[in-house]
């Protein structure tokens, strides 16, 4: 087995990112159960109205509780799993312990989360759902899909330069 040794580069990098710390190998059908669970998502995202543009619209617009309900929801949901794993030392279905990092906040967060917030307002696309909105026949969304490609692309290279 050959060794890798980091560069400086990859060491920045790798510090800001989730690694997945995982020691597995799994052949490639293993991921069969990951596909299998984004198309059920997908097919939650359509049926709850998730991807529909005018959905999003009526949320930005304050004409609609339904999206807030949806976002609060899975906000809830998240709380409590992320709680029933800290309190009961839950592992992953391999064995793993898993492990929450504290985050440390900064104030690109918050310049993010107003562009991020415009993107989504602007196009009617958050980027979980892109992909079921294209399989919806929303083709005219693969723009909003190259753009957000373009865009992680563009902050990769610019991340070290801007302000924490």
């Amino acid at each position: 087995m050959q060794q890798h040794q980091n560069t400086d580069f990859e060491t920045r990098s790798l510090d800001a990112i989730c690694i997945n710390e995982s020691h597995l190998n799994h052949r490639w059908y293993h991921n069969i159960k990951y596909l299998i669970v984004g198309v059920l998502f997908g097919i939650v995202f359509v049926k709850s109205e998730v991807v529909s543009w005018f959905r999003i619209q009526e949320m930005f617009r304050l004409q609609s509780f339904h999206m807030y309900g949806i976002i609060g929801s899975a906000i809830a949901v998240g709380m409590l799993s992320i709680w029933l794993i800290k309190k009961f030392n839950i592992k992953t279905i391999y064995g793993e312990k898993i492990e929450f990092h504290d985050k440390t906040f900064n104030k690109g967060q918050i310049f993010g989360g107003l562009l991020f917030g415009l993107g989504w307002a602007v196009t009617g696309a958050c980027p979980g759902p892109l992909f079921a909105q294209i399989g919806t026949g929303a083709t005219v969304i693969s723009v909003t899909l190259l753009s957000a490609i373009a865009g992680t692309w563009v902050y990769g290279l610019v991340r070290n330069r801007l302000p924490h």
